[in-house]
């Protein structure tokens, strides 16, 4: 069985996820250190109930509720450039979902290194959907507009779900789920 790890739980790796689990994926890692907070609401996939909670567990637990027969391992944790490797080494590729661009640009250099591919976003801030795109570099496929981040603008649900839903796609046509 495929497994696909997601790196981040947020707005892109949650969304991301449920389109997965949706799609027939079963069998995911979820890593992410943060606790669902109020402000996430409106664009990740938790509920109100789940505040406080980490969101690698919440996350698979919505998910469950979707798939109760679904392999999902959790960790919370942060990630660092040296753990990434060894995180996901057991996964045929890696959905990233992470919020800073250092950290974004280490999981590009360890993924590539381990030559495990890689769906990434980059630019899901602000309401240009007309923008947004994608692009190969290398083993690594990036979707957004690659100019909005969040620091410039708010992330409004509509745009990260259109990221997070063809972020998925790709995984779904490079994981051979469907031509």
């Amino acid at each position: 069985m495929k497994k696909i790890g997601i790196a981040g739980a947020g707005g892109i790796g949650s969304n991301v996820a449920v389109h997965l689990v949706r799609a027939g994926v079963r069998c995911l890692k979820i890593v992410d250190f943060d606790r669902v907070e109020l402000s996430n609401l409106n664009r990740q996939f938790y509920f109100h109930d789940q505040l406080g909670r980490p969101k690698a567990a919440a996350l698979a637990a919505n998910l469950r509720r979707i798939v109760p027969d679904a392999v999902i391992e959790t960790e919370n944790a942060r990630l660092d450039a040296e753990r990434m490797t060894t995180v996901f080494a057991d996964c045929d590729l890696v959905v990233e979902g992470f919020d800073g661009a250092a950290e974004k640009k280490a999981l590009l250099e360890a993924m590539s290194v381990a030559r495990i591919p890689m769906v990434a976003a980059c630019g899901v801030a602000g309401t240009r959907l007309d923008r947004i795109g994608v692009r190969t570099l290398g083993g690594c496929t990036i979707v957004g507009d690659f100019a909005t981040e969040a620091a410039q603008a708010p992330c409004h649900g509509p745009k990260v779900a259109l990221v997070a839903a063809m972020m998925a796609h790709i995984v779904l046509e490079r994981g051979g789920y469907y031509e």
